[in-house]
């Protein structure tokens, strides 16, 4: 007897409806697997015996053929073993066929019969109904998470046992609902761990440029010796940015979710990503890879913060790797069998030392770096990746006085009003664009519209651009920093004064 399943792969972000099809007929007992299965599918055949047994089932001793379709997609994962049961039981009349069509079946199953959770759940909840499915069946520790997903029943089961009972008794059992309390408990735990902006003593200059960065979603790098507050700047972005809207929430979910990092299952992802590689971290750590493409750093960081700290310590190779996504907010991974594409529209923030000892241009401490090894240092910027961070900041040590006095700067709930008013400005300006949500993302159309400059304006401009040497890019850059400057002011038309704080965040790639 023929019997089909449905259950689905993921293919980077997205989720493709596979078919499992169970055939069993006459001849010698054995199991063979079709449709391009990995090692871990392989191995789901012996799973699935054994736990069919335990669970009290009768395995058929007569030749089982799997087939999963479509045939040219690669399988990988334990998420087959729960379809390929049930599609073995109900090939062999032990369970009411009759619901598998509308069904969708995922999860890992253990020798005692127990199902297992597995990585992926919420993408394909998400795209169920675009492929005609009804509900999901999946294990009890997955049933929350898929649950997220509006207008789509879910019914999480501990073993194949209650599978098998709810194929047999569908009335008898109630899909999942979500728990929102557990949702409302872990934001509120995010919030109170917050850091805090006031926290941070003097740096007003450092401070700005935080502000605007977070009004503006621009790239930011800070530069300063060793102990003048970089890292403690950059770890307070992600609490002055928005909180991430339904729609961003469910999008940063599924890539954690695809990525096997989803730590609080059934809870959507409410705060900005914060992601802080070491430097010794390679390419394909950086954009993600492998044989089957799984997510990276920066795609790990949409809608969120990468956090480059001690950039120069970075490879060069390492550091190219970012022009592409930071220009185009997505990365293409692309293998021999396929292709697959990963958002990554993130925040870049970075931080370097002046020079190799860190002391370049103190006041204070003596450089004791030699030109050549400077040159060094700062070699591994390349002139296209400094065009595209937005706002070069130098960031001096503190004085005395500074240190001992305590903190009194603005709180980071006062920048984040602010920041919000900044934002909703741009996201009205964009209303009617589907991909623009903030001023950094804007292209040359949407400059000449938005920021247009008067006479003042235009020769400021043209006196930077030659003095600094400066690009096109970091021309346009210059332009998106200035709308921003303006939105934070609340004025419609860029001014001189919004030009030339804008020019002055173009300064530190000439230091080499």
């Amino acid at each position: 007897m023929l019997a089909r399943v449905w259950s689905a792969s993921i293919v980077g972000i997205d989720a493709i409806k596979v078919g499992v099809e169970v055939d069993v007929s006459g001849g010698l007992p054995a199991i063979v697997m079709l449709g391009l299965p990995d090692s871990a599918v392989q191995e789901s055949k012996e799973r699935v015996k054994a736990t069919l047994k335990n669970a009290g089932f009768a395995f058929p001793m007569r030749k089982i053929v799997i087939n999963l379709t479509p045939a040219d997609l690669r399988k990988e994962g334990p998420s087959f073993d729960l379809p390929i049961s049930v599609g073995i039981l109900a090939a062999s009349d032990q369970v009411n066929p009759d619901l598998l069509g509308d069904y969708l079946f995922l999860g890992e199953v253990s020798l005692d019969g127990s199902l297992r959770p597995v990585a992926g759940v919420l993408p394909i909840a998400a795209a169920a109904q675009n492929m005609g499915i009804t509900a999901l069946v999946v294990p009890a520790d997955n049933a929350q998470e898929a649950a997220v997903v509006k207008g789509l029943q879910v019914y999480g089961f501990e073993n194949i046992t209650q599978v098998a009972d709810f194929l047999n008794n569908p009335t008898a059992h109630k899909p999942v609902q979500l728990d929102e309390t557990v949702e409302e408990e872990t934001h509120h735990a995010a919030f109170i761990h917050n850091l805090d902006l006031k926290d941070v003593k003097g740096q007003a200059h450092a401070r700005r440029a935080l502000e605007i960065a977070a009004a503006g979603g621009h790239n930011l790098i800070f530069v300063g010796p060793p102990g003048s507050g970089k890292t403690m700047l950059a770890r307070r972005l992600p609490h002055i940015l928005p909180t991430l809207g339904f729609d961003e929430s469910l999008e940063v979910t599924r890539i954690y979710s695809v990525a096997g990092l989803l730590k609080n299952r059934g809870t959507l992802i409410r705060d900005r990503p914060f992601r802080s590689p070491h430097h010794s971290a390679s390419g394909p750590s950086l954009v993600g890879g492998g044989s089957y493409p799984r997510p990276g750093e920066i795609s790990l960081s949409h809608r969120g913060v990468l956090f480059l700290d001690e950039l120069t310590e970075f490879k060069r190779d390492v550091l190219e790797f970012l022009r592409q996504p930071l220009e185009d907010g997505q990365v293409t991974i692309s293998r021999t069998k396929q292709s697959v594409m990963f958002p990554a529209q993130f925040t870049l923030v970075a931080s370097t030392n002046p020079c190799p000892c860190g002391f370049y241009g103190d006041t204070i401490e003596q450089c004791t770096c030699s030109p050549n090894k400077r040159e060094q240092y700062w070699s591994k910027l390349s002139g296209p990746l400094m065009d595209r961070i937005d706002l070069q900041v130098a960031v001096n040590r503190l004085k005395p006085e500074e240190i001992t006095q305590q903190p009194s700067g603005e709180s980071s709930e006062t920048v984040r009003e602010r920041v919000l008013i900044a934002r909703e400005r741009a996201s009205k300006r964009f209303a009617n664009e589907r991909i623009i949500r903030c001023n950094a993302q804007m292209q040359s159309r949407h400059l000449q519209k938005w920021c247009k400059l008067d006479d003042a304006s235009r020769n400021l401009l043209e006196m930077a651009i030659r003095k600094l040497n400066l690009s096109a890019r970091a021309s346009d850059r210059i332009l998106k920093v200035a709308r921003t400057i303006a939105d934070l002011a609340g004025d419609e038309d860029l001014k001189p004064h919004h030009v030339a704080e804008a020019v002055q965040y173009r300064t530190i790639d000439r230091m080499q």
